[in-house]
Protein backbone atom coordinates (compact mmCIF):
# COMPACT_ATOMS: atom_id res chain seq x y z
CA UNK A 1 0.00 0.00 0.00
CA UNK A 2 1.16 3.70 -1.14
CA UNK A 3 -1.38 5.09 1.40
CA UNK A 4 0.57 7.22 3.84
CA UNK A 5 -0.94 10.17 6.09
CA UNK A 6 1.16 12.31 9.58
CA UNK A 7 -1.02 10.34 11.68
CA UNK A 8 -0.54 11.08 15.37
CA UNK A 9 -3.47 9.88 17.28
CA UNK A 10 -3.28 11.49 20.93
CA UNK A 11 -7.27 10.53 21.33
CA UNK A 12 -6.38 6.89 21.05
CA UNK A 13 -3.71 7.71 24.07
CA UNK A 14 -6.81 8.67 26.43
CA UNK A 15 -7.76 5.13 28.66
CA UNK A 16 -9.92 3.06 26.95
CA UNK A 17 -12.77 4.21 29.40
CA UNK A 18 -13.53 6.30 26.33
CA UNK A 19 -13.79 4.39 23.56
CA UNK A 20 -13.81 0.84 22.04
CA UNK A 21 -11.11 -0.10 19.28
CA UNK A 22 -12.63 -1.93 16.85
CA UNK A 23 -11.82 -1.82 12.71
CA UNK A 24 -14.35 -1.21 9.90
CA UNK A 25 -16.44 -3.52 8.48
CA UNK A 26 -15.17 -4.52 5.29
CA UNK A 27 -17.70 -4.62 1.83
CA UNK A 28 -18.03 -6.39 -1.23
CA UNK A 29 -17.16 -3.99 -4.23
CA UNK A 30 -16.08 -0.70 -2.94
CA UNK A 31 -15.98 2.05 -5.53
CA UNK A 32 -15.01 5.99 -4.64
CA UNK A 33 -17.59 8.34 -5.45
CA UNK A 34 -15.86 11.78 -4.71
CA UNK A 35 -12.45 12.79 -3.32
CA UNK A 36 -11.24 16.08 -2.35
CA UNK A 37 -8.04 16.42 -3.74
CA UNK A 38 -7.53 19.91 -1.89
CA UNK A 39 -8.16 18.95 1.03
CA UNK A 40 -5.95 15.62 0.93
CA UNK A 41 -3.12 17.62 -0.12
CA UNK A 42 -3.37 19.57 3.38
CA UNK A 43 -3.83 16.64 5.03
CA UNK A 44 -0.51 15.58 3.64
CA UNK A 45 -1.94 12.32 1.72
CA UNK A 46 -0.20 12.82 -1.66
CA UNK A 47 1.07 9.49 -2.45
CA UNK A 48 -2.03 7.28 -2.46
CA UNK A 49 -3.19 5.21 -5.94
CA UNK A 50 -6.75 5.23 -6.80
CA UNK A 51 -7.04 1.42 -5.36
CA UNK A 52 -5.46 2.92 -2.36
CA UNK A 53 -7.61 5.63 -1.58
CA UNK A 54 -11.20 3.14 -2.28
CA UNK A 55 -9.49 0.62 0.49
CA UNK A 56 -9.29 2.91 3.10
CA UNK A 57 -11.99 5.24 2.77
CA UNK A 58 -14.72 2.46 2.23
CA UNK A 59 -12.78 1.20 5.51
CA UNK A 60 -11.90 -2.38 3.58
CA UNK A 61 -8.03 -1.99 4.42
CA UNK A 62 -6.56 -0.06 7.91
CA UNK A 63 -4.00 2.62 6.86
CA UNK A 64 -0.45 2.53 8.51
CA UNK A 65 -0.69 4.42 11.86
CA UNK A 66 -4.32 4.62 12.12
CA UNK A 67 -5.74 3.52 15.24
CA UNK A 68 -9.38 2.86 14.81
CA UNK A 69 -12.05 3.45 17.12
CA UNK A 70 -15.68 4.25 18.31
CA UNK A 71 -16.04 7.19 20.53
CA UNK A 72 -18.31 6.84 23.56
CA UNK A 73 -20.46 9.63 24.58
CA UNK A 74 -23.93 10.53 25.65
CA UNK A 75 -26.46 13.54 25.13
CA UNK A 76 -29.83 15.71 25.25
CA UNK A 77 -32.45 14.11 22.04
CA UNK A 78 -34.61 16.87 21.82
CA UNK A 79 -34.37 17.66 24.98
CA UNK A 80 -34.40 14.13 26.54
CA UNK A 81 -31.41 12.55 28.19
CA UNK A 82 -29.88 9.48 26.62
CA UNK A 83 -26.99 7.96 29.23
CA UNK A 84 -24.85 6.43 26.61
CA UNK A 85 -24.62 7.07 23.15
CA UNK A 86 -21.30 6.95 21.19
CA UNK A 87 -20.25 6.67 17.46
CA UNK A 88 -23.11 3.72 16.45
CA UNK A 89 -21.91 3.82 12.81
CA UNK A 90 -18.68 5.86 12.38
CA UNK A 91 -15.09 4.69 13.36
CA UNK A 92 -12.21 7.47 13.94
CA UNK A 93 -9.05 5.95 11.87
CA UNK A 94 -6.74 9.09 13.98
CA UNK A 95 -5.62 12.13 13.53
CA UNK A 96 -3.69 13.68 11.17
CA UNK A 97 -1.34 16.94 11.36
CA UNK A 98 -1.60 18.46 8.22
CA UNK A 99 1.00 20.49 6.47
CA UNK A 100 -0.65 23.44 7.67
CA UNK A 101 0.47 22.21 11.50
CA UNK A 102 -3.19 21.97 12.62
CA UNK A 103 -4.66 18.54 14.22
CA UNK A 104 -7.52 16.48 12.44
CA UNK A 105 -9.93 13.87 13.18
CA UNK A 106 -10.26 11.53 10.20
CA UNK A 107 -13.42 9.31 10.76
CA UNK A 108 -15.27 6.99 8.37
CA UNK A 109 -19.16 7.42 8.70
CA UNK A 110 -20.90 4.10 7.91
CA UNK A 111 -18.54 1.70 8.22
CA UNK A 112 -20.25 -0.92 9.98
CA UNK A 113 -21.71 -1.89 13.67
CA UNK A 114 -19.91 -1.06 17.02
CA UNK A 115 -20.59 -1.56 20.37
CA UNK A 116 -22.76 1.37 20.21
CA UNK A 117 -25.32 0.88 17.43
CA UNK A 118 -27.89 -0.15 19.34
CA UNK A 119 -29.49 -2.45 17.06
CA UNK A 120 -28.54 -0.56 14.02
CA UNK A 121 -26.69 -1.62 11.26
CA UNK A 122 -23.79 0.70 11.34
CA UNK A 123 -24.28 1.42 7.74
CA UNK A 124 -24.98 4.45 5.73
CA UNK A 125 -26.42 5.10 2.29
CA UNK A 126 -25.58 7.37 -0.91
CA UNK A 127 -28.02 10.18 -0.06
CA UNK A 128 -27.08 11.36 3.33
CA UNK A 129 -23.43 10.69 2.19
CA UNK A 130 -23.89 13.18 -0.50
CA UNK A 131 -25.73 15.88 1.11
CA UNK A 132 -22.93 15.79 4.38
CA UNK A 133 -20.24 16.05 1.31
CA UNK A 134 -21.78 19.39 -0.34
CA UNK A 135 -23.47 21.15 2.46
CA UNK A 136 -20.34 21.01 4.58
CA UNK A 137 -17.88 21.80 1.61
CA UNK A 138 -20.56 24.82 0.80
CA UNK A 139 -20.52 25.80 4.58
CA UNK A 140 -16.40 25.85 4.25
CA UNK A 141 -16.13 28.39 1.19
CA UNK A 142 -18.64 30.01 3.18
CA UNK A 143 -15.97 30.93 6.17
CA UNK A 144 -18.41 28.80 8.71
CA UNK A 145 -16.43 26.62 10.67
CA UNK A 146 -17.55 23.11 9.88
CA UNK A 147 -16.47 19.46 9.69
CA UNK A 148 -15.22 19.01 5.81
CA UNK A 149 -15.54 15.86 3.22
CA UNK A 150 -12.49 14.15 2.12
CA UNK A 151 -14.27 11.57 0.35
CA UNK A 152 -17.09 9.10 -0.34
CA UNK A 153 -17.60 5.93 -1.67
CA UNK A 154 -19.90 3.30 -2.66
CA UNK A 155 -19.63 0.27 -0.66
CA UNK A 156 -21.28 -2.44 -3.46
CA UNK A 157 -24.22 -3.38 -0.78
CA UNK A 158 -27.62 -2.14 -0.22
CA UNK A 159 -28.77 -0.99 3.64
CA UNK A 160 -32.42 -1.25 4.15
CA UNK A 161 -34.75 2.03 5.54
CA UNK A 162 -38.05 2.67 4.04
CA UNK A 163 -36.51 1.16 0.75
CA UNK A 164 -33.43 -0.63 -0.76
CA UNK A 165 -30.84 1.78 -1.15
CA UNK A 166 -27.16 1.82 -2.16
CA UNK A 167 -24.55 1.97 0.80
CA UNK A 168 -21.60 4.44 1.30
CA UNK A 169 -19.54 6.10 3.36
CA UNK A 170 -18.55 8.80 4.28
CA UNK A 171 -14.80 9.99 5.18
CA UNK A 172 -14.94 13.29 7.77
CA UNK A 173 -12.41 15.72 9.04
CA UNK A 174 -13.17 17.35 11.87
CA UNK A 175 -10.58 19.29 14.66
CA UNK A 176 -12.01 16.83 16.88
CA UNK A 177 -15.41 14.86 17.77
CA UNK A 178 -15.18 16.06 20.90
CA UNK A 179 -19.21 16.84 21.72
CA UNK A 180 -20.91 18.64 24.92
CA UNK A 181 -22.12 14.47 24.95
CA UNK A 182 -18.81 13.78 25.65
CA UNK A 183 -18.39 15.15 28.85
CA UNK A 184 -21.83 14.17 29.66
CA UNK A 185 -21.30 10.86 29.85
CA UNK A 186 -18.53 10.81 32.45
CA UNK A 187 -20.85 13.47 34.26
CA UNK A 188 -23.55 11.64 34.40
CA UNK A 189 -21.51 8.19 35.51
CA UNK A 190 -20.07 10.14 38.56
CA UNK A 191 -16.69 9.54 36.68
CA UNK A 192 -14.84 12.60 37.89
CA UNK A 193 -11.17 11.63 36.85
CA UNK A 194 -11.79 11.02 33.52
CA UNK A 195 -14.27 13.77 33.30
CA UNK A 196 -10.81 15.99 34.66
CA UNK A 197 -8.80 13.84 32.11
CA UNK A 198 -11.20 14.89 28.94
CA UNK A 199 -11.36 18.34 30.27
CA UNK A 200 -7.48 18.71 30.02
CA UNK A 201 -7.51 16.98 26.76
CA UNK A 202 -9.98 19.45 25.73
CA UNK A 203 -8.09 22.78 26.62
CA UNK A 204 -4.71 21.75 25.50
CA UNK A 205 -6.65 20.02 21.74
CA UNK A 206 -8.60 23.21 21.47
CA UNK A 207 -8.19 26.12 23.73
CA UNK A 208 -4.59 26.25 25.09
CA UNK A 209 -4.95 29.76 26.55
CA UNK A 210 -7.81 28.42 28.26
CA UNK A 211 -7.45 27.81 32.48
CA UNK A 212 -9.32 25.34 34.28
CA UNK A 213 -12.94 23.93 33.49
CA UNK A 214 -14.62 27.83 33.77
CA UNK A 215 -11.96 28.80 31.10
CA UNK A 216 -13.28 25.69 28.77
CA UNK A 217 -16.76 26.60 28.88
CA UNK A 218 -15.99 30.40 28.70
CA UNK A 219 -13.90 29.90 25.16
CA UNK A 220 -16.42 27.19 24.17
CA UNK A 221 -19.55 29.69 24.78
CA UNK A 222 -17.87 32.28 22.82
CA UNK A 223 -17.18 29.78 19.70
CA UNK A 224 -21.09 28.38 19.93
CA UNK A 225 -22.05 32.15 20.24
CA UNK A 226 -20.15 32.74 16.70
CA UNK A 227 -21.41 29.92 15.25
CA UNK A 228 -24.88 30.00 15.59
CA UNK A 229 -24.83 34.29 14.44
CA UNK A 230 -22.62 32.74 11.39
CA UNK A 231 -25.20 29.60 10.55
CA UNK A 232 -28.43 32.39 10.68
CA UNK A 233 -26.78 34.95 8.28
CA UNK A 234 -26.98 32.10 5.44
CA UNK A 235 -30.13 31.07 6.54
CA UNK A 236 -28.79 27.24 7.84
CA UNK A 237 -31.00 25.56 10.01
CA UNK A 238 -29.03 22.86 11.70
CA UNK A 239 -32.26 20.76 12.28
CA UNK A 240 -31.01 18.34 15.26
CA UNK A 241 -29.26 20.62 17.95
CA UNK A 242 -29.12 18.15 20.03
CA UNK A 243 -25.86 18.13 22.46
CA UNK A 244 -23.85 14.94 20.78
CA UNK A 245 -24.11 17.55 17.88
CA UNK A 246 -22.54 20.39 19.45
CA UNK A 247 -18.86 20.63 19.20
CA UNK A 248 -16.31 21.93 21.60
CA UNK A 249 -14.33 23.07 18.82
CA UNK A 250 -16.73 25.25 17.60
CA UNK A 251 -17.79 23.05 14.23
CA UNK A 252 -20.63 22.47 12.26
CA UNK A 253 -20.97 18.80 12.70
CA UNK A 254 -23.64 15.92 11.53
CA UNK A 255 -25.62 17.16 8.42
CA UNK A 256 -28.53 15.31 8.60
CA UNK A 257 -32.14 16.69 8.17
CA UNK A 258 -30.54 20.14 7.58
CA UNK A 259 -31.63 22.54 5.10
CA UNK A 260 -30.79 26.08 4.11
CA UNK A 261 -34.04 29.01 4.02
CA UNK A 262 -35.70 30.02 1.07
CA UNK A 263 -38.05 32.12 1.23
CA UNK A 264 -37.90 33.51 5.04
CA UNK A 265 -39.36 33.04 7.68
CA UNK A 266 -38.00 32.99 11.16
CA UNK A 267 -40.51 29.67 12.26
CA UNK A 268 -39.14 27.54 9.91
CA UNK A 269 -38.56 23.79 10.10
CA UNK A 270 -37.55 21.64 8.25
CA UNK A 271 -36.25 18.44 10.06
CA UNK A 272 -39.70 15.60 9.70
CA UNK A 273 -38.25 14.54 13.23
CA UNK A 274 -38.62 18.35 15.22
CA UNK A 275 -42.59 18.20 15.87
CA UNK A 276 -42.48 20.84 18.16
CA UNK A 277 -40.17 22.87 16.01
CA UNK A 278 -37.39 22.76 18.97
CA UNK A 279 -34.47 23.72 16.58
CA UNK A 280 -36.62 25.95 14.15
CA UNK A 281 -34.50 28.68 12.70
CA UNK A 282 -35.42 31.43 15.21
CA UNK A 283 -35.24 28.80 18.14
CA UNK A 284 -31.03 28.32 17.29
CA UNK A 285 -30.18 31.12 19.48
CA UNK A 286 -32.21 29.95 22.33
CA UNK A 287 -31.05 26.26 22.22
CA UNK A 288 -27.41 26.78 21.84
CA UNK A 289 -27.37 28.33 25.27
CA UNK A 290 -29.24 25.76 26.48
CA UNK A 291 -26.67 23.13 25.60
CA UNK A 292 -23.94 25.19 27.35
CA UNK A 293 -25.78 25.21 29.94
CA UNK A 294 -25.92 20.98 29.62
CA UNK A 295 -22.05 21.71 29.00
CA UNK A 296 -21.37 23.44 32.37
CA UNK A 297 -23.59 21.29 34.19
CA UNK A 298 -21.39 18.58 33.39
CA UNK A 299 -18.24 20.32 34.10
CA UNK A 300 -19.08 21.41 37.24
CA UNK A 301 -19.24 17.78 38.34
CA UNK A 302 -15.15 17.29 39.01
CA UNK A 303 -14.98 20.02 41.16
CA UNK A 304 -15.14 18.30 45.15
CA UNK A 305 -17.48 21.37 45.82
CA UNK A 306 -19.40 22.25 42.34
CA UNK A 307 -21.59 24.74 44.29
CA UNK A 308 -18.20 26.99 44.94
CA UNK A 309 -18.44 27.65 40.40
CA UNK A 310 -22.22 27.48 39.94
CA UNK A 311 -21.93 31.29 40.13
CA UNK A 312 -19.52 31.89 37.62
CA UNK A 313 -20.56 29.18 35.25
CA UNK A 314 -24.04 30.47 34.89
CA UNK A 315 -22.34 34.32 34.78
CA UNK A 316 -20.51 31.98 31.65
CA UNK A 317 -23.95 30.80 30.17
CA UNK A 318 -26.16 33.80 30.86
CA UNK A 319 -23.55 36.54 28.86
CA UNK A 320 -24.06 34.08 26.09
CA UNK A 321 -27.60 35.77 24.38
CA UNK A 322 -25.84 39.28 24.36
CA UNK A 323 -22.75 37.76 22.85
CA UNK A 324 -25.13 35.59 19.88
CA UNK A 325 -26.84 39.38 19.74
CA UNK A 326 -23.78 41.06 19.04
CA UNK A 327 -22.08 38.50 16.80
CA UNK A 328 -25.65 37.75 14.53
CA UNK A 329 -25.72 42.20 14.62
CA UNK A 330 -22.07 42.55 13.03
CA UNK A 331 -22.89 39.68 10.67
CA UNK A 332 -26.47 40.81 9.31
CA UNK A 333 -25.04 44.40 9.84
CA UNK A 334 -22.31 43.68 7.03
CA UNK A 335 -25.67 42.12 4.85
CA UNK A 336 -26.98 45.55 4.48
CA UNK A 337 -23.32 47.29 3.77
CA UNK A 338 -22.53 47.97 7.24
CA UNK A 339 -19.27 47.46 8.88
CA UNK A 340 -19.59 48.54 12.32
CA UNK A 341 -23.15 48.74 13.07
CA UNK A 342 -24.64 50.12 16.16
CA UNK A 343 -27.37 48.28 18.68
CA UNK A 344 -29.75 50.88 17.29
CA UNK A 345 -29.31 49.11 13.88
CA UNK A 346 -31.19 46.31 14.80
CA UNK A 347 -34.35 48.11 13.90
CA UNK A 348 -33.32 48.70 10.53
CA UNK A 349 -32.33 45.12 10.27
CA UNK A 350 -35.62 43.69 11.68
CA UNK A 351 -37.82 45.76 9.72
CA UNK A 352 -36.11 44.03 6.41
CA UNK A 353 -36.32 40.96 8.02
CA UNK A 354 -40.46 41.44 8.85
CA UNK A 355 -40.68 42.80 4.97
CA UNK A 356 -39.02 40.01 3.97
CA UNK A 357 -41.41 37.94 5.61
CA UNK A 358 -44.49 39.58 5.22
CA UNK A 359 -43.74 39.71 1.25
CA UNK A 360 -42.10 35.30 1.35
CA UNK A 361 -38.81 37.11 -0.12
CA UNK A 362 -35.68 34.65 -0.71
CA UNK A 363 -33.36 34.83 1.68
CA UNK A 364 -30.50 34.77 -0.67
CA UNK A 365 -31.57 36.29 -3.24
CA UNK A 366 -31.99 39.15 -1.46
CA UNK A 367 -29.36 40.07 0.06
CA UNK A 368 -27.23 38.98 -2.90
CA UNK A 369 -29.97 41.14 -4.75
CA UNK A 370 -29.79 44.63 -2.58
CA UNK A 371 -25.69 44.41 -3.12
CA UNK A 372 -25.96 44.46 -5.95
CA UNK A 373 -28.71 47.01 -6.84
CA UNK A 374 -32.18 45.70 -7.76
CA UNK A 375 -33.47 44.33 -4.25
CA UNK A 376 -36.98 45.89 -5.01
CA UNK A 377 -38.03 43.37 -7.67
CA UNK A 378 -37.82 40.38 -4.39
CA UNK A 379 -40.89 42.27 -2.71
CA UNK A 380 -44.37 42.22 -3.60
CA UNK A 381 -44.86 45.45 -1.17
CA UNK A 382 -43.03 47.96 -3.08
CA UNK A 383 -43.59 50.88 -1.13
CA UNK A 384 -42.56 49.15 2.03
CA UNK A 385 -39.63 48.52 0.31
CA UNK A 386 -39.11 51.64 -0.95
CA UNK A 387 -39.78 53.59 2.40
CA UNK A 388 -37.35 51.05 4.03
CA UNK A 389 -34.80 51.24 1.27
CA UNK A 390 -34.33 55.27 2.07
CA UNK A 391 -33.64 54.76 5.03
CA UNK A 392 -31.14 52.50 4.71
CA UNK A 393 -29.28 54.29 2.38
CA UNK A 394 -29.47 57.50 4.78
CA UNK A 395 -27.48 55.26 7.54
CA UNK A 396 -24.46 54.61 4.57
CA UNK A 397 -21.97 56.50 4.71
CA UNK A 398 -20.01 55.29 1.57
CA UNK A 399 -22.08 53.13 -0.71
CA UNK A 400 -19.30 51.71 -2.68
CA UNK A 401 -17.75 51.04 0.41
CA UNK A 402 -21.19 49.31 1.74
CA UNK A 403 -21.50 47.38 -1.36
CA UNK A 404 -18.12 45.64 -1.18
CA UNK A 405 -19.20 44.15 2.06
CA UNK A 406 -22.44 43.69 1.34
CA UNK A 407 -21.02 41.18 -1.43
CA UNK A 408 -18.20 39.64 0.78
CA UNK A 409 -21.24 38.83 3.44
CA UNK A 410 -24.09 37.63 0.87
CA UNK A 411 -23.13 34.56 -1.20
CA UNK A 412 -24.49 34.12 -4.50
CA UNK A 413 -25.57 30.76 -4.17
CA UNK A 414 -26.22 27.79 -1.04
CA UNK A 415 -27.18 24.16 -1.86
CA UNK A 416 -30.91 24.63 -2.08
CA UNK A 417 -33.19 21.71 -0.55
CA UNK A 418 -34.28 21.12 -3.97
CA UNK A 419 -30.97 21.37 -5.69
CA UNK A 420 -29.69 18.30 -3.14
CA UNK A 421 -32.85 16.16 -3.26
CA UNK A 422 -32.48 16.37 -7.58
CA UNK A 423 -29.05 15.72 -6.86
CA UNK A 424 -29.42 12.45 -4.46
CA UNK A 425 -32.61 11.27 -6.70
CA UNK A 426 -29.66 10.98 -10.40
CA UNK A 427 -26.74 9.57 -8.26
CA UNK A 428 -29.20 6.55 -6.84
CA UNK A 429 -29.44 6.24 -10.69
CA UNK A 430 -26.16 6.41 -11.68
CA UNK A 431 -25.72 9.81 -12.94
CA UNK A 432 -23.27 12.04 -10.54
CA UNK A 433 -23.45 14.94 -13.06
CA UNK A 434 -25.49 17.02 -10.87
CA UNK A 435 -23.47 16.33 -7.48
CA UNK A 436 -20.44 17.54 -9.13
CA UNK A 437 -22.37 20.61 -10.93
CA UNK A 438 -23.83 21.64 -7.56
CA UNK A 439 -20.39 20.99 -5.70
CA UNK A 440 -18.37 23.39 -7.86
CA UNK A 441 -21.26 26.03 -7.67
CA UNK A 442 -21.60 26.16 -3.97
CA UNK A 443 -17.40 25.55 -3.47
CA UNK A 444 -17.35 29.56 -5.44
CA UNK A 445 -19.91 31.02 -3.38
CA UNK A 446 -19.28 34.59 -3.90
CA UNK A 447 -18.90 34.49 -7.63
CA UNK A 448 -20.32 31.63 -9.02
CA UNK A 449 -22.00 32.08 -12.46
CA UNK A 450 -24.33 29.52 -12.46
CA UNK A 451 -27.68 31.20 -12.41
CA UNK A 452 -29.46 27.96 -13.11
CA UNK A 453 -28.56 26.58 -9.29
CA UNK A 454 -28.98 29.98 -8.09
CA UNK A 455 -32.82 30.43 -8.46
CA UNK A 456 -35.16 30.51 -6.11
CA UNK A 457 -37.55 27.05 -6.26
CA UNK A 458 -40.72 27.16 -7.68
CA UNK A 459 -43.20 26.11 -5.80
CA UNK A 460 -43.62 22.38 -7.42
CA UNK A 461 -39.72 22.25 -6.12
CA UNK A 462 -40.02 23.35 -2.87
CA UNK A 463 -39.09 20.96 -0.16
CA UNK A 464 -41.29 20.58 2.66
CA UNK A 465 -39.50 18.49 4.64
CA UNK A 466 -36.05 16.97 5.27
CA UNK A 467 -35.26 13.53 6.66
CA UNK A 468 -32.00 12.46 8.97
CA UNK A 469 -31.27 9.33 6.54
CA UNK A 470 -29.46 7.18 9.67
Amino acid sequence: MTFSAPFDNSYARLPEAFYTRLNPTEVPAPKLVAYNEELGRLLGITDATEEDRVAVFSGATVPPGATPLAQLYAGHQFGSFNPQLGDGRAILLGEVVGTDGLRRDVQLKGSGPTPYSRMGDGRAWLGPVLREYVVSEAMHALGIPTTRALAATLTGEDVIRETVLPGAVFTRVAASHLRVGTFQVFAHRGQKSELRQLTEYAIHRHYPDATGPMGLLRAVSAAQADLIAAWMSVGFIHGVMNTDNCTISGETIDYGPCAFLDEYHADTVFSSIDQMGRYAYSNQPRIVVWNMAQFATSLLQQYDDPSTMVDEATEIVHAMPGQIEEAWRKRFGAKIGLKEPEPEDMGLLEDLLALMQKDGADFTNTFDALARGNARDQFVDRDAFDAWHLRWRARLKDATEAEKTMRAASPRIIPRNHRIEEMIAAAVAGDYAPFHRLLQAVSDPYDTTDTELMRAPSKAQRVAATFCGT
